[in-house]
This record gives C-alpha cells, sequence and structure tokens, in this order.
C-alpha cells in the first residue's frame, strides 16, 4: 500500500481561549486551557481517519509532550519511524483563541528539530508513496538536510509541500531547489500569493503551477470559500461549505491530511478536495484538535448536502 510519509515537525499545541489579546504589556484572562498534539500530527490523523497508511518520519522527544506525541500518533494507527530523542522533549505551541476563532502562535523549539539523514531515512520510501515537507523545515539549519535528504529518495516517490508562511522568507536557491521536486503544492492562498502575487486562489493555483515540476498537482486553500485545483493546465474551483466557526487551528492541516489520502486511494482531484472541504468544515465547529472527522462523516456530510440541493 502507498503511504503518506510525514517529514515536519509534530508539536504539542498549548491552547489558550482568550476573550481579547491584550495590548503589549497588558493582561486578560483564560476562558479555557488545554493540550492537543498538533503540527504533522493533525495532517497525519486526519489522513489515517480517511484510510491511508501513515508514517511520522519526523523526530519526537522523551519528555511529557513527547509522550503526548506518540499517545496521539498511536491511537491514531500512524507508525513513528524514526529514534527517540532521548536528551530533549518536544516543543510546545503557544495557540491563543479569540471568539472571532482568529488565532496568534507563540512556538518554543524542542526535540522536533533534532532531525538527520538517517533518523529521515527509517521511513524507508518507496514508489508511489507521498513525502509531505513542510516550509518552516527549510528554515535555519533543518533545511540543509532535509534537502540533502530529499535527494537521496527513488525515483517515483511524490514530494508534497505545505510552503507555510515560512516559505516565502527562505532563501533563493532553497525556494527553487524545493519547488523543482515539489508533484503537489497545498496551501492556503496567502501562502500560494506571496509566491505568485495571485490575487485570488484560482489565479494563485494556476501562477504556483509555473514554478513546480511537470504534471504537478496544485491546491490554494481559502477557507469557507472552498480551494482552487489546478492539473495539467486545468483550473477548477471547488466551493466550500461555510460554517459558524468555533476554532480554525488544525483546519487547513485536516484539509490536507484528507486531500492526500483520497488521492492516495486513486480519488479523482477535484472528488478529493471536495471531500477536504467537508473535513475542513467540520473541523472549524470543533473546539481543539479533537479526532479529525472520519469517512463516514464525510459521507453523511456530503449526502446531507446533496439531499438539500
Amino acid at each position: 500500500m502507498m503511504r503518506l510519509i510525514h517529514t515536519a515537525q509534530a508539536l504539542v499545541d498549548d491552547l489558550v481561549d482568550v476573550p481579547y489579546l491584550p495590548r503589549r504589556g497588558g493582561n486578560t484572562v483564560a476562558t479555557s486551557h488545554a493540550f492537543y498534539a498538533g503540527g504533522a500530527v493533525t495532517v497525519l490523523a486526519a489522513a489515517a481517519h480517511s484510510g491511508a497508511c501513515c508514517v511520522h518520519a519526523g523526530s519526537v522527544g522523551t519528555g511529557p509532550y513527547g509522550q503526548l506525541i506518540r499517545d496521539a500518533l498511536t491511537a491514531a494507527g500512524v507508525t513513528i519511524s524514526s529514534p527517540p530523542v532521548t536528551d530533549m522533549d518536544t516543543g510546545v505551541c503557544l495557540v491563543f483563541v479569540e471568539p472571532t476563532a482568529e488565532r496568534t502562535f507563540v512556538t518554543i523549539q524542542g526535540a522536533e528539530r533534532q532531525i538527520s539523514v538517517a533518523s529521515l531515512a527509517s521511513s524507508q520510501p518507496q514508489p508511489g508513496d507521498y513525502v509531505a515537507i513542510s516550509g518552516y523545515t527549510l528554515q535555519g539549519p533543518t533545511g540543509p538536510i532535509l534537502l540533502a535528504w530529499l535527494a537521496t529518495l527513488p525515483a517515483g516517490v511524490h514530494m508534497v509541500l505545505d510552503p507555510g508562511a515560512a516559505f516565502a522568507e527562505l532563501d533563493e536557491p532553497t525556494r527553487a531547489e524545493t519547488l523543482t521536486r515539489t508533484t503537489i503544492w497545498t496551501s492556503n492562498a496567502e501562502e500560494a500569493a506571496a509566491l505568485t502575487g495571485g490575487t485570488d486562489m484560482a489565479t494563485a493555483a494556476a501562477l504556483v503551477a509555473q514554478h513546480l515540476c511537470p504534471n504537478a498537482l496544485t491546491i490554494v486553500r481559502d477557507g469557507p470559500k472552498g480551494c482552487a485545483v489546478h492539473c495539467q493546465g486545468n483550473t477548477t474551483v471547488v466551493p466550500g461549505f461555510a460554517q459558524t466557526p468555533l476554532d480554525t487551528n488544525g483546519a487547513g492541516d485536516t484539509h490536507t491530511g484528507v486531500l492526500l489520502a483520497e488521492l492516495l486511494a486513486g480519488t479523482d482531484l477535484v472528488d478529493a478536495a471536495r471531500r477536504a472541504n467537508v473535513a475542513g468544515a467540520l473541523k472549524v465547529t470543533r473546539h481543539g484538535l479533537c479526532a479529525p472527522p472520519t469517512r463516514q462523516e464525510i459521507d453523511l456530510f456530503l449526502a446531507d448536502q446533496d439531499a438539500g440541493n
């Protein structure tokens, strides 16, 4: 079975609900607080819930946060291929969520940054596998390590790039080398615009494709508007399913996980994107990084939508 192998950071999200962000030097009182396994875990868990065989190749620490990551991946049926980082715990991302569902992040790095060519190679990619990378891994000292390992991938392995906001800040040689290896680009509209200047997701998706290897797939999300997909010169806008948001944290990663699971299963790109749009819509109605929607939940949502039409 073809697999989804994720190399990006698995972090613990320290989710803090606040009535508002205080001014600099000010104060506010949180209304709730909880820890969740986030980052690459969200993508992998969403993909696994949609039937994909998943592997985490990123590094995980050996403390309470690392154990939370391991427990979450194990519960989702995701294999951890890399050896544990024995002298350091996994990092934490402080996530402040306002009543509007707007999020503000502060990241404290840890063992997830301790990757090596050998630790990544523990995932043993095979032709047909999807290897997902993040623009954040390309930042700093982990960037050359990731690129060195990507150069060893066998022919037929598909590289998936989730650029994140970090990609626009990388030096031009790193960006160019990464883009020429990319066979699937998945990002939000802002990240695509940072590369292309495209003013809407459909335009940006077509422009991104010009930077990638031939016949690459490009997916650009824009929240409740849905996403645009580009393949072999054709761009299709796949409408979203607007919901009243409770918490938008992890919605993009959930979308990516379901999309990749569907593509691995052989689903048509547009149909895969529609199911991913449903997954993202369901995620924003749920607080925290709780269990992602299952295939059955997505099926029921689509059945209700089709019945209403």
